[in-house]
């Protein structure tokens, strides 16, 4: 029998809370991220299912993106999975995100846009920093100053995370970024593979 230490439930409870109580910015990644270290450093908390790629179940075999939780408040809760070999480049977010490693690692590459986003259709990124993120590391996202990235899962194992976000992400505009032809473009995630 596994005990698990801090569950799914008293997470989304004490994200819910926080997030009600309207913190400056700072406060809610802050103790946000104190709560997620706390869940990523049990897997046992997140079924097994939403910690492996979707397979036949999802639109991309090798991949998963799962719905834990979404608040009223706005708060959603995902399972990611990078299997094997996956990639997804250069993007944005446009709301604050938690993203915290349960199993194996990912290489996360921080960029910062240059331009003055002055003209339609064109940005330029600089590679800022590139991160080996192990299991109960959590990394920021804040709009505007720090949310650019691509991740890459180098091994020969899946790779599950949970996000965190202040938004929803389905229906929500964001940007992928084409760093060699300096191009932006819009796209919205529509749904997750559980639903």
């Amino acid at each position: 029998m596994t005990i698990v230490k801090y569950s799914l439930e008293e997470f989304v409870h004490d994200m819910s809370q926080l997030v009600d109580e309207l913190p400056d910015q700072e406060r809610l990644l802050n103790k946000g991220s104190s709560y997620l270290e706390r869940l990523v450093n049990n897997p046992e908390a997140i079924p097994e299912e939403f910690r492996m790629p979707a397979g036949t179940r999802g639109r991309n075999a090798n991949h998963g993106t799962y719905l834990l939780h979404h608040g009223s408040n706005g708060l959603l809760i995902t399972s990611v999975v990078w299997g094997p070999g996956d990639h997804i480049g250069s993007h944005d977010h446009r709301t604050w995100g938690l993203i915290g490693v349960m199993d194996n690692f990912i290489t996360e590459t921080r960029f910062r846009r240059q331009d003055d986003r002055s003209r339609e259709g064109f940005a330029q990124l600089e590679r800022d920093r590139v991160n080996l993120v192990k299991p109960g590391d959590v990394s920021l996202l804040i709009p505007d100053v720090d949310e650019i990235h691509q991740m890459d899962n180098f091994s020969d194992r899946p790779t599950a995370e949970i996000h965190v976000y202040g938004n929803d992400l389905r229906g929500l505009e964001r940007s992928r970024f084409d760093l060699d032809a300096c191009t932006v473009t819009n796209f919205t995630t529509t749904r997750f593979d559980n639903c």
